[in-house]
């Protein structure tokens, strides 16, 4: 059943955020997250109870207190607000470039020295509409970003065409990727495909990974990609620092042999998760992961 207009992820307020990030002062860009998170955290609460538990799931018990959680569960809701303005502000007079400060460019070099293509395994962190194509445009290739469609698609739609603005590419999963968008052949082209890789959709197959402190499912669809094409995997993932201000995290690059078997990708499967457990504990409010 498609959302209603009204709904939260609906188009009604889609609107409403797109008309704010493009015709609002630029003073009240920068500064209305922190009012919208804060009131989101209040209003939703399904969505705060979730950012709760990853709150607590990455700092683990460090006798924090519940004020604490609470403060960083309205920083999580106000990062998401801040990337969600700066992409659906572009082509507008409060558009900008981002200042993006990449760490690990190293790692990225050796996956582009293969010449298969790179397959990004990220997550759902600050700035992707923002710094995917930045990275496309540091290799000189077409990104590729592979992502969980929305319930509402006229919603969608808004934030689709402001990423598209931005040149970045987007397939929605549940659009049959595989048959839709050659992946392969454009990773053969010395493309790049980026792939979510902390949520597993109904009917998805996933391996167990231990994520953090705990187990967790990851789909296995961006590892048997990374086998049938032989593209090295790497995990990417960013985090709003401040007003269009970005940190990229690049680490070593993953080779699957196509003779893998389900252990070898396990076990890739645990280097991504650590990798992501590694980023999160440096930025713990920028995992907008809103739902189980």
């Amino acid at each position: 059943m498609s959302a209603s207009p009204f709904a939260v992820d609906g188009v009604f307020w889609r609107k409403v955020a797109e008309l704010g990030a493009r015709h609002l002062p630029e003073w009240a860009v920068r500064r209305a997250p922190a009012v919208v998170g804060a009131a989101a955290a209040v209003l939703l609460p399904d969505a705060r109870t979730t950012v709760r538990q990853n709150i607590r799931l990455i700092r683990g018990d460090d006798g924090r207190s519940s004020l604490d959680d609470a403060a960083a569960v309205v920083q999580t809701f106000a990062a998401y607000a801040g990337c969600l303005a700066e992409v659906l502000a572009t082509g507008s007079k409060n558009a900008g470039t981002p200042d993006v400060v990449l760490v690990g460019r190293r790692n990225l070099d050796r996956a582009v020295e293969l010449k298969k293509g790179i397959i990004v395994a990220t997550i759902h962190t600050g700035g992707w509409e923002l710094v995917g194509p930045l990275l496309a445009g540091y290799r000189n290739c077409e990104l590729v970003m592979v992502m969980e469609g929305e319930r509402d698609e006229r919603a969608r739609e808004i934030q689709d065409r402001a990423r598209r603005a931005s040149g970045l590419s987007v397939v929605h999963v549940g659009e049959d990727p595989l048959s839709s968008l050659p992946l392969l052949r454009h990773l053969r082209e010395e493309n790049t495909v980026a792939l979510q890789v902390d949520r597993v959709l109904p009917g998805m197959r996933s391996i167990d990974v231990r994520l953090l402190s705990g187990p967790f499912k990851m789909p296995v669809g961006p590892l048997r990609l990374a086998q049938v094409s032989g593209a090295p995997l790497v995990p990417i993932f960013s985090a709003r620092t401040g007003y269009r201000r970005y940190v990229v995290q690049a680490h070593a690059p993953i080779v699957i042999e196509r003779r893998a078997q389900d252990a070898d990708l396990e076990r890739a499967g645990q280097k991504i998760a650590d990798a992501i457990s590694d980023f999160l504990r440096e930025h713990p409010t920028q995992w907008f992961r809103f739902k189980e």
